[in-house]
Parts: structure tokens; C-alpha cells; sequence
């Protein structure tokens, strides 16, 4: 079993087995038509249940071909045009090949003595993006997993900031459009899902300032501590952006902590056009980024950045096999000091191909078409009489919905809709998302791929419109 350890005496049969998993790999992009094969849960789950893991093939090329069939074949395909649907984005090759270098050396980014060169890359990608934000000389930061852990990162650094010695006092304020993992982070934080002040939005969907200043007020007359105010830059949803200056007034005038989620917004930190509509992020007091969603990154690849680097020790632990306090002062960089994670992956590295292949302006250069694909799509949309568009969009999404001139139900045309979508998947011609807009059923394109065009929006919007109009037709004959 040795023969299978990457090492000295392997390299050559890890080049081969790699070299033909890659030829797989491109020959199923090169040939796939459409995002999904339209396979149900059934139809797959036997395949993968009749394999017994206990008998192994022995041979990687068999494996590949096992996994061809349980796997390839079928995999929702994010590079093709008419993937539309959630915020997964077409990956560039040099973070693929970053992806490829950094799991055959395997570095863990916790310690200095595990991943030497792989810290101060880390870390200069942090300085860089929190010079691009404009956070200041004091600024730092770590690499997480994902959105949803940067957030959590930021708002146990808010809570400890608060210095409350009741935590059934503190609360946190988020637009009722904000990510979930606002209230999921307040749980895990002890505060529970109602230390979460929910502030009404705008017909944009941006969060109403006059609304966040009387709840803040609101807080401080009750005696209770205004721990956090999140903003989202990008909500996942809409792609709205609250007004980030205003509510960094606010945070100031209250002497709460600015949290703005930037997990999809982040992409206009490169744009060459846009960069204004994130103006205000740079007072905040954290930023949560997910490259993964647009600087085109595979998974995972984020980040948690912070104003004031101190404040970063909330989340620094030492232990003696680790990372004792002598480390500190010796000047050895620990990342590990930063995280909630111990064991991390050298996800920073496929960012670092990418900027030092393509450069900030080529990443900007493709969030920018993006952005500018959804007005074009926002165009046909509200030009196209059988749909009702949401908001205008802000980054690169778009919410509507199918309404049929002949059927005025609000519950029926919330199963047209249903209905469309799940034809759609079914079918594997393209992929849209769902979501609600005042308790209504909804669909949402999230355009996030340079190569899809408004010729494909076009399709699409016909395929669904064919689909709802099917269901309606159908539901008429059964109701006869």
C-alpha cells in the first residue's frame, strides 16, 4: 500500500494518475451541452448505494472510471452558460492549478514550521485586500472557509468588543435580507436567534437607515448594548448594497461595531467600473470576503478582515504543541493565532496564481461583465410582459417571476413558477434559482459566468415561460 504515498519514489506515478484524471476532467468540459444532466436522486442514489467500499479497485484509472459514472456524468457544471442559478462561479486556471499545488504539498496554514512561504503568502493577500478596501496601516485578517465562518469570526470579535458582562443584553442589527448566517452566528455566539434586530429595507432592498437609527435608539433607551450592526454589501438574494456610509454614521454616532458582509460585493474591490457602489466599506470595523463567489476562485477561498489587528486576539488560543506565547515574542508568525481553525488549507494560494497570472484588473474586468449582463438581462426582463422583475440589480442578480395574462390566483401562479423551475432542473437545459419576495414564490438568475449571454437569457426565459404555461394548461384541464 505504500505504492500509493505521494513521496520521492511515487512522483512519477502521481504525475500519471493525475495527467489522466485532468484528461477526464477536460474532456467532460469540453463536451458538455448543457449544466445538468436532469438525473433524480433515485435514479443515482442506487448506483452509489451498490458500491461496497470495503472491496477497493486497486487501480486509479478503474476508479476514474467508477467515478465517471457516479460522479462526472452527472455534476452540475458551473462554467456552462446556462447555470443561472446560485452564487457559484466559473473557476480560472491558474486557481485551479494553485488547487492542484497546494493539496499534492498539502501545507497546514496553522503554524510558521507547517507552511513557511504559505504564511507570508497568506498574508500578503490579506494586506492586499484590506488596502483595496481602505481599512488602514492597523488593518489584518485571516483566510476561513467561507462567508458564513468569516461572519461568525467578525461578530464573536464584536461581542467581546461590546465588553457586556450580560450577553442577554447585547444585540446585533441586519436587514431582513441579510445572510442567515447573521442569526445562525448569534446562536452559536450564545445571544440567541432573537438578539438579531431585523430592519426593514427599501424598494431596493437596502436597509432603511432612518429605520436602523430609532432601533438603535430603541436599544440604548431599553438598557440593552448595540453589539453590531451588519451591513451586506451583495445580498444573496438581490445583490443589494445598504448605504454604507450612512450606516457607518450611525455606528459611529452609537459606538457599535460595523460588520459589512461583502461575501458577493467583494468583486467591485477589482472592478474598473463600479468600484464606487462599495464607497463606505472602508470604515468599517470588519469585512467578511468570499473570493470563491467573485474573484472566480474554486472552494473554498474567503476571508475575515478586521480595522485594528488587536482585536483579532478574541480569537487566539496558545498551546504548547502548538503555538506557545514564547512564539509571540520571537516574532514567528502563527496564523493559527488568528483563526477558529486549527488544521487550514493553503486556500490563499490560488488567489495568489490568479493575481500574479491575470491580475486585480482581470478579475475586475470579468466582475464587470457580469454586473453589466444583469442590466441587460434587467432590460429584457422588464421589456418581456409575461414577467414582473423585483429591483433593478446592483451587482449580478436578477429576481422574477412568470406572470400568465390569463390567471390571476397569486397561489397558482406561485405553482407556475414552482413548477418552472423544477420542469427546468428536470430537463437539464439550464439551471435557475427560487426565493420569496413578500411570501410570493419567486426565480432568480444569478449571473456570475462572463460567457453566458443575453442570447441565453433570452432561452431561458422562454423555456420557462413554456414550462408555466404546461403546468397552467394542465392544471385547467384537470380542473374541467
Amino acid at each position: 500500500m505504500r505504492s500509493h504515498l505521494l513521496n520521492d519514489t511515487t512522483a512519477e506515478q502521481y504525475r500519471r494518475s493525475v495527467t489522466d484524471g485532468i484528461e477526464r476532467v477536460a474532456a467532460k468540459l469540453a463536451a458538455t451541452d448543457r449544466p445538468f444532466t436532469g438525473i433524480t436522486v433515485d435514479a443515482l442514489a442506487p448506483r452509489i448505494d451498490g458500491i461496497d467500499l470495503d472491496q477497493p479497485l486497486h487501480d486509479t484509472g478503474a476508479v476514474l472510471d467508477e467515478l465517471e459514472d457516479v460522479y462526472l456524468r452527472d455534476a452540475i457544471y458551473f462554467h456552462h452558460p446556462r447555470y443561472l442559478a446560485h452564487l457559484n462561479c466559473p473557476v480560472v486556471i491558474p486557481a485551479v492549478l494553485g488547487e492542484a499545488v497546494l493539496s499534492a504539498v498539502n501545507s497546514s496554514l496553522d503554524t510558521w514550521d507547517q507552511s513557511a512561504g504559505g504564511t507570508l503568502i497568506e498574508r500578503k493577500l490579506i494586506d492586499w485586500t484590506t488596502e483595496r478596501i481602505g481599512l488602514g496601516p492597523a488593518a489584518d485578517g485571516v483566510f476561513t472557509s467561507g462567508g458564513t465562518q468569516s461572519n461568525l469570526q467578525a461578530l464573536l470579535l464584536a461581542r467581546e468588543e461590546a465588553k457586556s458582562n450580560d450577553l442577554a443584553t447585547l444585540r446585533i442589527f441586519a436587514s431582513e435580507v441579510s445572510h442567515f448566517s447573521v442569526k445562525k452566528s448569534a446562536k452559536l455566539l450564545g445571544l440567541g436567534q432573537d438578539a438579531v434586530v431585523s430592519i426593514p429595507v427599501d424598494h431596493d432592498k437596502r436597509m432603511q437607515t432612518v429605520a436602523l437609527a430609532r432601533e438603535l435608539e430603541r436599544c440604548k433607551e431599553a438598557g440593552l448594548v448595540p453589539m453590531a450592526v451588519v451591513a451586506t454589501a451583495g445580498t444573496t438574494d438581490f445583490g443589494s448594497i445598504d448605504p454604507l456610509p450612512e450606516i457607518a454614521e450611525l455606528c459611529e454616532q452609537f459606538g457599535t461595531w460595523m460588520h459589512v458582509d461583502a461575501a458577493y460585493g467583494c468583486g467591485l474591490l477589482a472592478s474598473l467600473k463600479h468600484r464606487d457602489r462599495i464607497g463606505g466599506i472602508e470604515r468599517a470595523d470588519s469585512v467578511t470576503v468570499d473570493y470563491h463567489k467573485s474573484f472566480f476562485q474554486p472552494v473554498s477561498s474567503s476571508a475575515v478582515l478586521v480595522r485594528d489587528a488587536a482585536t483579532l486576539r478574541h480569537a487566539t488560543y496558545h498551546a504548547e504543541y502548538l503555538n506557545p506565547r514564547r512564539m509571540v515574542e520571537e516574532r514567528i508568525p502563527n496564523q493559527v493565532d488568528k483563526s477558529l481553525q486549527t488544521t487550514r488549507r493553503f486556500d490563499a494560494l490560488k488567489l495568489w496564481m490568479t493575481l500574479r497570472t491575470m491580475g486585480a484588473d482581470g478579475i475586475g474586468q470579468l466582475f464587470d461583465e457580469v454586473c453589466e449582463l444583469a442590466r441587460e438581462g434587467w432590460k429584457l426582463i422588464t421589456a418581456d410582459p409575461r414577467f414582473d422583475v423585483v429591483v433593478e440589480p446592483s451587482l449580478s442578480t436578477l429576481v422574477f417571476r412568470y406572470i400568465p395574462a390569463a390567471v390571476t390566483d397569486p397561489a397558482e401562479i406561485d405553482r407556475a413558477n414552482l413548477y418552472a423551475r423544477k420542469a427546468l432542473f428536470a430537463s437539464g437545459d439550464a439551471i435557475v434559482a427560487g426565493t420569496k419576495v413578500a411570501g410570493r414564490h419567486y426565480l432568480k438568475f444569478t449571473l456570475l459566468n462572463p460567457e453566458t449571454q443575453a442570447s441565453d437569457i433570452a432561452t431561458v426565459l422562454d423555456l420557462i415561460a413554456g414550462h408555466a404555461e404546461q403546468y397552467l394548461g394542465e392544471s385547467l384541464d384537470r380542473a374541467s
